[in-house]
């Protein structure tokens, strides 16, 4: 990898995407036969987290657990980063005292000024603007799962939120095409599109819709997320009417092809934007793209800490 941070997809060339996932693969399976190379001993990664998060404290920790390094975790009690301390100052002490920060916050500028200011590697661990690291997940799994990329139609129903426009910007880079079902209001905005149409050189990878069936029609895989991320409570009753009609559920599958594979990057609420039955059905890699979490977040450490 050419760059020191990991802030969006965009700071990636598709080269870049290609070492994290050959990366990927090799950790993962020295994994699977007992080995974990300690690539990363004596190293520690400062772990900031503005919103609280089961799987990516789990795998941030693990992942440098597993590679000989250690995670120190921080909550914004701990830290109150911006308010108790200017950001550039707590980038700075950071910087002297671990070797990388993972920062999972609301603002998608505290990253930047973080990273900015960091003198080590500034990984987003989520904003409300971008997940990079799961885009990585999930383009790792579905070609992990169909052993290739080339000729997929890969469909996403719901937001336009963080994930949906990492998800956009993966697709871009790699040049693939990438079918959003949202509602009105809620689709990914025209100057988004805009930029990720320059990433991907002109080429059109991002097709929008209104009809969730119109979307899903022949799709390889069906990918859903919470209609109601953290911090959007306030919204939960508008949000659940607008989208409504766009689960995932067996009538979204009929019009997918037979081998369709359904994701989420999870917590899912069972019940709204995906049924318990398709969850929890054959056709589903969640747990799987849970997993591939860890894997791809220590190829991700191995690459950037290590320099």
């Amino acid at each position: 990898m050419k760059c020191k941070d990991l802030i969006t997809i965009a700071d990636l060339l598709p080269s870049d995407i290609e070492e994290i996932f050959n990366v990927t693969r090799e950790l993962k399976e020295w994994h699977n036969k007992g080995y974990d190379e300690k690539c990363l001993s004596g190293k520690i990664l400062g772990m900031i987290f503005e919103k609280s998060s089961m799987r990516t404290r789990v795998s941030f920790e693990v992942a440098m657990a597993q590679l000989g390094g250690h995670a120190i975790y921080l909550t914004q009690t701990d830290i109150n980063l911006g308010k108790r301390e200017a950001v550039k100052d707590g980038a700075r002490v950071l910087s002297r005292y671990v070797n990388g920060i993972a920062i999972r916050t609301f603002a998608q500028e505290t990253i930047q000024e973080l990273a900015r200011y960091a003198t080590v590697p500034v990984i987003n661990a989520l904003s409300d603007s971008f997940h990079p690291c799961q885009a990585l997940t999930d383009l790792y799994t579905i070609k992990e799962k169909f052993g290739t990329l080339s000729n997929l139609k890969i469909v996403f129903v719901g937001d336009g939120n963080n994930v949906a426009r990492s998800l956009a910007q993966i697709c871009a880079k790699l040049g693939l095409r990438l079918h959003i079902a949202s509602p009105k209001g809620y689709e990914l905005t025209p100057d988004f599109i805009s930029k990720t149409k320059q990433m991907a050189e002109g080429i059109e990878t991002i097709h929008l819709y209104q009809e969730p069936k119109e979307a899903a029609e022949k799709a390889n895989i069906l990918y859903t997320d919470t209609w109601i991320s953290m911090g959007q409570e306030a919204e939960a009753e508008t949000r659940k009417k607008a989208f409504s009609g766009f689960q995932i559920n067996s009538e979204l599958l009929k019009v997918a092809k037979d081998d369709v594979k359904v994701m989420h990057c999870l917590p899912a609420h069972r019940g709204e934007e995906i049924t318990d039955e398709i969850i929890d059905g054959t056709h589903s890699i969640v747990y799987d793209q849970a997993e591939n979490r860890l894997h791809v977040e220590k190829a991700l450490l191995k690459l950037l800490l290590r320099k």
